[in-house]
């Protein structure tokens, strides 16, 4: 009878992943390419705005320039207001996501969200634009339609006869 010897198994290496060093210039690169982030909102409408230090100085607002999505001068004064206040005009690449409601509405979100994203960028700026009401969100909205009745308020017309 043939005697059965224990087969010997592979040794197994063991491989250990080395970090690749980072480069100190894409991370400051990285850095001054950054943006601050905030959202804006008004009875329905939500704006998402990135505020970029670095890039072309334009406002654009779903992939539009804002004077094409906005036409009304009062429209394009609205989104403006918050970076004339703080004399940033010519500092930062505005890029605003509007959502939902009007246009009056999605322009006073915007104005709301990029108050908010100066204030995340320089803290002090926070006690002008709460002053100019820049920072506080409308809470009015429109009021829910009720049963029985056309609309929130608004009855059927009675009739005597």
């Amino acid at each position: 009878m043939p005697v059965k010897t224990a087969a010997k198994k592979p040794a197994v290496k063991k491989t250990v992943i080395k970090k690749k060093p980072v480069l100190k210039a894409a991370e400051e690169e990285k850095k001054e390419s950054r943006y601050f982030k905030a959202t804006g909102r008004r009875k329905t409408s939500l704006a998402r705005v990135r505020l970029w230090t670095k890039g072309d100085k334009i406002v654009t607002v779903n992939q539009k320039p804002l004077k094409e999505y906005f036409p009304s001068k009062d429209l394009q004064q609205i989104v403006l207001s918050p970076l004339e206040k703080m004399n940033c005009e010519d500092k930062f690449n505005v890029q605003i996501i509007t959502r939902g409601g009007g246009i009056h509405s999605q322009a006073e979100a915007a104005r709301h969200g990029i108050s908010r994203g100066l204030v995340e960028f320089n803290p002090d700026f926070k006690k002008r634009l709460r002053k100019t009401g820049y920072l506080t969100r409308d809470p009015r909205m429109r009021e829910r339609k009720k049963f029985g009745l056309k609309r929130a308020r608004r009855a059927p017309q009675w009739r005597k006869r």
